[in-house]
């Protein structure tokens, strides 16, 4: 499903044309790919809403599939190992970010489906090194969403500074937070859930949340952390007044829109606001044996690669229950 000119989801910009088998350069790896989970990042590549530095492109960066083909100095991986391949494709290995372990901000990182071809498609290539192998805890279709939905919930939860036994409140209740809800619970925190949507609320106190309601309810106690997924800049203020002091409000998604002007003593006493910026290959070795210990139960709506377009249109109005997930091959 290849993007030739952004445009409203609600016209279908993506469309469907066949394509050369990508070759593989010689530390690549080439991959069948099985599933794609389907992200609010595709959401404003699609639409837009990102710079586009590729086009025509291939958006999808949470892919489940078996690696088909190895470039000549390729051998990390075997043919046949069922692999995962998240956001971030590619790094220079050189700069400042990357020699200091924050790769995730590299001067000239690539990220898959927005700098290379990604998911929604049979084949996709990429660096040997930037693929992971999938726990097999996971079939396909549960996998999918942890590389991406997990990942940057995890390093999410990580930055919120979110210690076992705090009060962490999850703001939008979509593909990302209800991984981060079992993981928080399996490591002690109580976990409070901010949505619009009542099938969401029963969603989140099904599994485990102490509390679900609107953003805009008062709460008993101050949460010691919380992490805004919604791109709704107009959550800043409320999360932050909802925050204890010296606590920290994490922005989790790529794009938001403007952060209304608010009074500094919601900020003040040391209260934290920072964004989170894509994910490093540890952050995703790590989350893996974390999602697999716990282990994470994604819950996951099913759509045919073709039918991708309908699928953003779901997630774009909230229609999705968890996550939604490509079929891309049996």
């Amino acid at each position: 499903m290849v993007l030739e000119k952004p445009a409203p989801v609600e016209q279908s910009p993506l469309q469907l044309r066949e394509m050369p088998k990508p070759e593989p350069a010689p530390r690549q790896i080439r991959i069948a790919v099985r599933r794609c989970g389907i992200c609010h990042t595709d959401l404003h590549t699609v639409e837009g809403d990102l710079r586009l530095p590729k086009l025509p492109v291939v958006p999808g960066h949470q892919i489940v599939g078996t690696v088909e083909a190895r470039g000549a100095a390729a051998n990390r991986f075997r043919e046949g190992d069922r692999v995962g391949v998240p956001w971030l494709y590619r790094t220079d290995r050189n700069c400042m970010f990357c020699l200091t372990g924050e790769e995730n901000l590299c001067e000239r990182g690539e990220f898959t489906g927005l700098n290379a071809d990604g998911g929604y498609a049979e084949y996709m290539v990429v660096d040997e090194d930037f693929a992971y192998p999938m726990p097999q805890a996971f079939d396909d279709d549960h996998a999918a969403p942890l590389l991406c939905a997990g990942v940057i919930g995890y390093r999410s939860f990580r930055l919120s500074g979110a210690r076992s036994g705090d009060r962490v409140g999850l703001y939008g209740f979509g593909a990302s937070a209800h991984i981060v809800l079992q993981f928080a619970r399996h490591l002690g925190c109580e976990v409070y859930v901010f949505t619009r949507s009542e099938a969401h609320r029963q969603m989140a106190l099904r599994l485990g949340a102490v509390w679900a309601g609107d953003a805009n309810d008062s709460l008993t106690a101050k949460l010691d952390s919380a992490i805004i997924f919604a791109p709704a800049g107009s959550l800043v203020p409320l999360a932050l007044r909802a925050t204890r002091k010296a606590g920290t409000v994490a922005l989790a998604g790529i794009t938001m829109s403007p952060i209304p002007q608010f009074d500094y003593a919601l900020l003040y006493e040391e209260r934290g606001l920072r964004s989170v910026a894509n994910s490093t290959r540890r952050d995703v070795e790590e989350f893996l044996e974390l999602a697999a210990e716990v282990p994470v139960q994604t819950e996951v709506t099913q759509f045919a690669l073709e039918d991708a377009n309908l699928a953003l249109r779901k997630l774009k109005q909230s229609e999705i229950n968890g996550a939604g997930v490509l079929s891309v091959a049996p």
